[in-house]
């Protein structure tokens, strides 16, 4: 019986790293002159699923979410993990904005994927398993390549390769 190689394709992040991100964008907002006096700050959601952005201006919004992308490139975590299509609210002299997590492989998520590896490599074989994609082949270089075609893939998601045996 030949010997088959697999590994799981997910879609995570690593919260301790992310959280030490957070803590320096946060101290970083305390130190820098153009926040000073104003009402700009970083906080988690309640069920810790994203984050609570708020500021005087759009312009301190998104200087706030530049900081944050600055630090979780620094920390090598995907930017991807930060999902900033949601609206912003303004009440009064202050503008919140909630920025989620992406966290997990959806259905549609994973039929992408597992359908761009059925198109350039029949050989090998992915399986949707709940929030992971595992993908078995023959061959240790068609698992390679297929991992070197998602990276160049441009997916609205991050992803992570996991358990490569």
């Amino acid at each position: 019986m030949a010997k088959s190689f697999s590994f799981d394709i997910s879609s995570d992040f690593d919260a301790s790293e992310l959280d030490h991100a957070v803590d320096q964008a946060r101290r970083e907002i305390q130190n820098r002159y153009d926040f000073k006096g104003t009402p700009a700050k970083i906080e988690y959601t309640e069920d810790k699923n994203g984050l609570k952005i708020e500021g005087e201006s759009e312009y301190q919004l998104d200087t706030i979410i530049d900081m944050i992308r600055g630090k979780l490139a620094k920390r090598n975590l995907s930017q991807k993990v930060l999902l900033t299509t949601e609206k912003r609210e303004q009440a009064g002299m202050i503008i919140r904005q909630e920025v989620p997590f992406v966290k997990g492989l959806d259905q549609d998520k994973a039929k992408r994927i597992t359908k761009i590896i059925r198109d350039d490599f029949p050989k090998c074989k992915p399986q949707i398993q709940g929030e992971n994609v595992r993908v078995t082949s023959p061959s240790k270089d068609d698992l390679q390549a297929i991992m070197q075609k998602l990276r160049a893939t441009d997916f609205d998601f991050p992803i992570q390769f996991d358990n490569f045996r």
